[in-house]
């Protein structure tokens, strides 16, 4: 069933296991994501093909920003940037894994997404990173911002929320 087309909101989908989709998080999830320290961006290749990198992001709102940071990459050309030229829409996914499998859960936002090279949306991305992770206070992302304007949410528990 495609909760997204039919509406379905959240459903029981089995013993234990709690399957939601919503256009806004509740506290709880918004907790979850907002303390993790990693997500991964996909992204839609030119070709069709997908591309998923690991990322720092900040969330504000429905908004997720993440930025090209100083950290070592093989070119300034990154091809999340060259995909979201092409193709402008990305998910991120955050995750949480345990060795005790009702414990995983994850959260997806899915939207428009747009790069944003200066300007006050810059500052304002790169101020949220640098209060969420310390390295960038001292350096931070001197690349542009990924913005991605989630309006649509799914996330998926092994706990019962």
């Amino acid at each position: 069933m495609d909760c997204r087309k039919q509406g379905c909101g959240s459903a029981q989908a089995g013993a234990g296991v709690y399957l939601a989709t919503v256009q806004q998080l509740d506290a709880r999830l918004r907790r979850r994501v907002t303390e993790a320290r990693i997500a991964r961006l996909a992204t839609v290749r030119p070709d069709g093909h997908p591309h998923v990198v690991p990322i720092t992001f900040a969330l504000a709102g429905n908004t997720i920003v993440t930025a090209i940071d100083h950290k070592p990459k093989t070119t300034t050309s990154l091809q999340r940037l060259k995909n979201i030229e092409a193709h402008p829409v990305a998910s991120v996914i955050v995750d949480h894994y345990e060795e005790d499998w009702s414990r995983l859960w994850w959260v997806r936002g899915d939207g428009p997404a747009r790069i944003i090279p200066e300007g006050a949306g810059r500052d304002q991305a790169i101020a949220r990173l640098s209060e969420k992770y310390v390295p960038y206070r001292a350096n931070p992302p001197r690349g542009p911002v990924i913005q991605v304007a989630v309006d649509h949410w799914t996330s998926w528990s092994g706990l019962s929320p």
